[in-house]
């Protein structure tokens, strides 16, 4: 039996998202001053923006492209995400484990992204799939 979703904070990737997002920011507070206004920032505004475009995208469920736009939209901030804790990584704010646990949650986040995009009409309401003639 499944479950029907009628909240975007019912769908399991924005569980996900907004779960390494609060990681995220908790491991960011060890970051040094000096990142505050470039990696801490960036790292912090790409991941909550995850769940902020998959939240936009399930009011726009009406519209198949919208939909998918900001779904794409959540997915680059993904990437995004991996590339900061790369940094991260690399400039040694975190380590490399934690890093790696991080990195590969993005990876299953985009994976559910991916799925949702390449399977739309799941999700979009059957109102949003009429197309309208121009004249």
């Amino acid at each position: 039996m499944s479950v029907k979703i009628t909240r975007h904070q019912s769908l399991d990737v924005y569980k996900r998202s907004f779960q390494a997002a609060m990681q995220i920011f908790e491991v960011s507070k060890q970051f040094p001053k000096e990142e505050t206004y470039s990696l801490t920032d960036q790292i912090r505004r790409s991941s909550r923006s995850v769940c902020a475009n998959l939240a936009e995208a399930w009011r726009k469920r009406r519209y198949e492209a919208a939909f998918v736009n900001k779904l794409n939209d959540s997915e680059g901030e993904s990437a995004e995400t991996q590339t900061w804790l790369e940094f991260a990584v690399k400039c040694g704010y975190l380590n490399a484990q934690d890093g790696r646990a991080l990195f590969k949650v993005y990876d299953e986040i985009i994976a559910m992204l991916v799925t949702m995009i390449n399977h739309p009409t799941a999700w979009v309401l059957p109102s949003g799939r009429k197309t309208r003639k121009l004249t």
